[in-house]
């Protein structure tokens, strides 16, 4: 370990802000600790009002000559930055492994790969952006796509390159600039997608990562005025004061907060299928906000569905993510940690029944849980707990399952396994949710609007709602042909 630079499980890392083209220190650090073990990972610079401030300029700056830049060319750069990923994805998996405690196979085989994707498909998805062109009276009207402006990407740490990379990669296609800001928890391999970006070569100015702690730096971000979109991935409370921020600019905002999604499961469903599905909601140790951690279960079935489920929850592998027979790692962060027992440390009390789990593993794990006996009104059912608990209730019939998904403030995601096709349409279209899934989990094509309802966000993104939203939308309506005579 250099100044400036940390080694994880020897991958160098810059733990410098990344400002128009140049590392950039911070008088003060923070340490980033990593949740496999508690060991250092690094002190990284701890920006402020200051870096802030020379982030958003350099974007300014840049903006002009990168909105200017033809499509093509955007889209090369932008298939260069996947080229770069692409090359780079085992040291990319190592570190945010050994960063945010998740699985070391997933990142290598899944979430890394997709991270490269998500620049290929915006890149590709940007050469074709048009509406046809449509006539009113004999005026034609023109759609055009205008880029925005300088745009504030905060991102979590529960996915952190994939979830970052979500954003940066439409905002940039669209002829945005932008200001990435990671995750506290998780800084490292947002800096070295930096380096990646520029070795592409991104101009200067056009991708900023600064780092810091919460709104240290986060308002001054969301507060600026030369600011045009602000894309958050967090919580609901971090969110309202985001807006709050945002407000006095009238800065546009794209919100993708929590979730209290629920798992419905019929008597007709394939009960394989369905255990699968429940047991997968366990994955990166329940540190997903589109997780269905509300099972609800027709009562006919409950207590079949709870054997098997019970039966495969038991064969999950917890411990080290490096490992890979691993199938649950650890949690993010002691305080994390704490929340969660927390939890279920008053549903206990409340009554709830732990079918399993239900306390602390070893490490900074938290054993796989699911709790029954659990109230509709009880906080452990309406309230986002982020880590590997389930409840389970059960419903009567297709109304109660119903009224019971859809009584909660949120309003993300669903999932419904049944094999009933003219059931699944029904529910299907009572359901609160930005995403319902039939008989499957977490599928998710980048060309379909992604975001939640109620307090599970504001705003759609993903292929043409990620432009929509990134841009300024143009309609140009000129007149029939022949005007030119009446000059």
């Amino acid at each position: 370990m250099t100044e400036h630079t940390t080694t994880v499980a020897g991958v160098a890392v810059d733990t410098r802000h990344w400002i128009g083209g140049e590392r950039v220190a911070s008088p003060a650090t923070f340490i980033d600790v990593s949740p496999i073990d508690g060991s250092v990972l690094g002190e990284i610079s701890r920006g402020t009002a200051t870096e802030a401030a020379a982030a958003v300029a350099a974007a300014k700056a840049a903006f002009p000559g990168w909105a200017a830049t033809p499509r093509a060319e955007r889209a090369r750069l932008l298939h260069a930055v996947a080229d770069g990923v692409e090359k780079r994805i085992e040291e990319l998996a190592i570190v945010e492994t050994h960063d945010n405690g998740a699985l070391l196979r997933s990142h290598r085989r899944g979430v890394m790969p997709r991270v490269a994707h998500n620049f290929r498909f915006f890149a590709d998805w940007l050469l074709k952006l048009e509406h046809a062109d449509f006539e009113t009276r004999g005026h034609t009207n023109h759609v055009s796509w205008d880029p925005a402006g300088p745009s504030v990407l905060i991102t979590p740490w529960n996915a952190p390159l994939m979830l970052a990379t979500w954003k940066i990669a439409p905002a940039l296609a669209a002829g945005n600039t932008v200001v990435l800001k990671p995750a506290e928890w998780t800084p490292l391999t947002a800096s070295l997608l930096a380096d990646i970006a520029a070795e592409a070569g991104l101009p200067a100015g056009v991708l900023n990562v600064v780092q810091g702690l919460g709104s240290e730096i986060g308002d001054a971000l969301t507060s600026h005025p030369d600011v045009r979109r602000i894309s958050f991935t967090g919580s609901v409370p971090t969110a309202k004061r985001i807006s709050q921020s945002a407000a006095a600019n009238l800065t546009p905002l794209s919100l993708e907060l929590g979730g209290k999604s629920p798992l419905l499961v019929f008597a007709d469903a394939d009960l394989d299928l369905a255990v699968d599905l429940a047991v997968e909601q366990y994955d990166n140790a329940g540190q997903v906000c589109l997780a269905a951690t509300r099972l609800l279960v027709e009562e006919t079935v409950a207590e079949e569905f709870t054997r098997r489920f019970v039966e495969k929850a038991g064969k999950l592998v917890q411990g080290d993510p490096r490992d890979e027979a691993t199938d649950i790692g650890p949690n993010i962060h002691p305080r994390q940690l704490e929340k969660i027992d927390g939890f279920v440390r008053r549903a206990l009390a409340a009554g709830a029944r732990a079918v399993i789990g239900g306390h602390r593993g070893e490490g900074q794990c938290y054993a796989p849980t699911l709790l029954t006996d659990v109230a509709q009104d009880s906080e452990i059912v309406q309230e986002e707990v982020f880590g590997p608990v389930l409840t389970l209730q059960t419903f009567a019939d297709e109304d109660e399952a119903v009224r019971l998904a859809d009584d909660t403030r949120f309003g993300l995601a669903a999932t419904l396994a049944t094999g009933d096709p003219a059931r699944a349409e029904r529910v299907t279209a009572r359901l609160v949710a930005g995403t319902v899934w039939v008989n499957c989990f977490f599928v998710r094509d980048l060309q379909a609007p992604f975001g939640g309802s109620r307090h599970s966000g504001v705003g759609r993104e993903g292929g043409t709602w990620s432009f929509d939203f990134y841009c300024d939308v143009k309609n140009t309506v000129t007149a029939p042909k022949g005007w030119q005579d009446h000059g």
